[in-house]
Parts: structure tokens; sequence; C-alpha cells
């Protein structure tokens, strides 16, 4: 897009895109989270992802930069319905002892997404040009909603199963007996308010997901821009080879993470924070993110495998805590407020995002590429002081089993 001498666009154009979406993705799912705990998720799920494909068809037939911008704004309003609705169906499907390996698959499936998505956009922009990178994707989205819709359901009870634990997610512990007569359903703005905003954790979560999508959105709209710039790499496609190691990465990162934060909370000490085991998790492999930006930065123009192995570590420590926050959101709130819990983290994680788009690109246009990686290694050295006060913190199932063990 930007080489194609018709479309106006430059660095500070991609940087209003890059920001652009996720303040409406983040928007969207807070606004989903909270408004969709009393819809069907399988039905928003597959709604919101038809809709996305669409808007994907309608950016590779515009020219300018305010449809651009337009349609960018609300494919990332659409897409926002996703995760609040893939959480709930995973707490739904799956018992606490189970789910985190579960919610670690989950997420590797972006993973997969963001891995082969470049691969299916480049290979169409080659043969078709570049609005085949947009009409293939959202040709395999249509696909992809009509599945979730043939093949997917709410819950156990839907197709007539027995319901799972009725327990927080990602806790080992006996289930926590509800009441035989349970009052009535808080409204959603009490499951916001009360179970997300008044909760401190929740809330030092939602700010350390803010700096880690800076990280994430700053690695992933940026690298191959550094390569080109600074590196002195030929062209797009060889940067754009030297950076796919990302999402692999992440994908092993993403499984060993979930796997590695059951292990510790299967040995901990009983009583011991569950919460706080992943919490541990996440700060080891936010300093291993740290300390590969390092070694990209220094790595010699020429050394093209070390680059693209560099990578594959950033991807592989960046996407644990991407995981690994959002299940200990889950965590943290009773299961009635995974959805809000989920929407107002991701909504705090996109605002982080956002800021990876147009500061990033005056950062590097003002400052240079080293102010760029001094940025990037601030806000990884900010997600760990902002987990470190919770890294014994309990579950919300934890929390009530101590309450009724003291009645």
């Amino acid at each position: 897009m930007v080489a194609d001498p018709g479309v106006a666009v430059g660095m500070t154009e991609i940087g209003t895109m890059t920001s652009i979406f996720p303040i409406a993705y983040g928007t969207s799912k807070f606004v989903s989270g909270v408004l969709g705990s009393r819809t069907s998720p399988r039905m928003l799920l597959a709604g919101g992802l038809a809709a996305t494909a669409l808007l994907n068809l309608a950016f590779g037939s515009s020219a300018s930069l305010v449809w651009f911008c337009t349609w960018w704004a609300l494919n990332g309003t659409l897409q926002g319905v996703g995760a609040p609705c893939c959480a709930r169906i995973l707490t739904a499907w799956y018992a606490a002892s189970e789910r985190g390996t579960y919610w670690g698959m989950w997420n590797i499936a972006h993973n997969m997404g963001g891995f082969l998505a470049p691969i299916l956009a480049g290979t169409a922009c080659k043969l078709w040009g570049w609005r085949w990178g947009m009409y293939a994707p959202g040709i395999v989205g249509l696909g992809m909603a009509l599945l979730i819709l043939l093949g997917v359901r709410d819950s156990p009870e839907a197709v007539g199963f027995a319901p799972v634990e009725a327990q927080s997610a990602g806790s080992a512990a006996p289930a926590v007996a509800r009441p035989a007569a349970e009052g009535p359903k808080a409204s959603l703005l009490s499951l916001l308010v009360n179970d997300c905003l008044k909760n401190p954790f929740v809330v030092g979560l939602a700010l350390t997901y803010f700096f880690v999508y800076v990280v994430r959105q700053g690695v992933t709209s940026w690298f191959v821009f550094y390569l080109l710039q600074v590196k002195g790499v030929s062209d797009a496609g060889a940067a754009s080879l030297r950076v796919s190691g990302l999402e692999l990465g992440g994908l092993f990162g993403s499984l060993l993470a979930g796997k590695l934060s059951d292990m510790l909370i299967a040995s901990a000490r009983p009583g011991a924070g569950n919460v706080g085991r992943r919490i541990r998790v996440v700060i080891a492999y936010t300093v291993g993110v740290a300390a590969m930006l390092l070694v990209f930065a220094a790595a010699p123009a020429s050394a093209s495998w070390l680059q693209w192995a560099t990578v594959f570590m950033i991807g592989f420590f960046l996407y644990g805590p991407q995981m690994l926050i959002g299940l200990c959101g889950a965590e943290l709130v009773r299961p009635e407020s995974v959805g809000a819990s989920q929407g107002f983290l991701g909504w705090v994680a996109y605002l982080g995002a956002a800021n990876a788009g147009i500061p990033l690109s005056m950062i590097v246009k003002n400052y240079g590429w080293t102010t760029y990686f001094t940025a990037l290694l601030a806000a990884c050295g900010a997600a760990v002081l902002l987990l470190a006060p919770m890294v014994n913190a309990k579950s919300y199932v934890q929390i009530q089993e101590q309450r009724a063990k003291a009645l």
C-alpha cells in the first residue's frame, strides 16, 4: 500500500490507522464484554466475524485514507466482540481444573491466525495486487463464521450435557457450593463496578495489559520498518520474512506459560494464591521480552537468521503474558463477571496498543529508533512493577472458600 503511487499513505498515515483500529477494538471489547453477558456468545461471535469479513472486502475496494480509516475503525469495532464471547464459552465448557490448558490452546489460535494471515494476504497481494490482501482474509472469515454457527454451542446444557463445575476460571480448587436459592442476578453495571473497577488486582492487571500491548503492537507494527530503514533490508517481503517468527514463537510461549503456571499451582503449598503463581510466570516472561528486545536492536544487519530467531523469542515471551493476564482476570472474579472482566481488560489493553501507533511513529520520526526501543523497554519495566504486588494473589474461588471456612 505504501508503495502504491495511487494511494497517498506514508509512515504517519500508517501510524494513524495503527492507532484507530485498537481504540475501536478495545472499546468494542469493553462494551460487548459487559452487555454481552446477557446474550448468546455463539451468535455474537459468528455475527461479529461475518461483519468483519464484509468490512475487509469494503476496505479492499477503497482508495482514500478517509475510507481506509472508516472501514478499519468499524473492523475493530466488530472484531472486539470475539474475545469476551470466547472467554464465556470456555468457562462454560471446561472445568476449572483444565481450563488453563484450553485457555492456552485458544490463545495459540490467535498466533496461528497471526502466522498464517500474512502468508495468505501476502501471497494474494503478490498474485493479484494489494487489494486482495484484504479480500482473501475476508472470504476466509465468512467461511469461519458459518462453521461457528454450525459447530459451536453456548454451553453443555444447550446440547443436553450436565454443566461443568461452577467455579472460577483456572482454579484447581474444589468448587464452592452455590446457595440453594440465589438472589436476583446482579445488574451489568454492578458486575463491572463491583467485580472489576473496585478490585485493585483487576485494575492492576488492566494497567499491566496496557504496557504489554504497547510492546506487542509496537513490535508488530514497526519492526518491518525498522529493518528497512536501519538494517538495510532490501524490500518489505524480506523484512516480513525476518519477523514472521513472532506468531510462531508466541504459539509455543503461550502453551508453555499455561502449563508452567498450572504446574506452579499444583506444586504450591495449601492456601497459596493461584493467581499469584501465574503472575510469577508473567513477570519472568516480561523480563524475557526486554532481554530479547535488546538482542534484536544489537543484531547485525547481515545476521538474518539471528533476527528471525530473536523475533521468535520475542513472540515466545510476549504472548505468554498476553494469555495469562486474561486468565488471571477471569480467576479474580465470579463466573458471571468473566465477560465484564475480559471486556475491561481488553479495553485498557488496546488503549495501550493505540499508543503504539501515532505516539511511537512520532517518537521514531522525531527522536529515532533508539528512543523507540527505550520506550518499549520502559513499558516492560512498568509492567513488572505493576505485577509485583500480585505475586501472592488468590483467586475468587479461594477467597470464597476461606470465607466459608471462617463461618
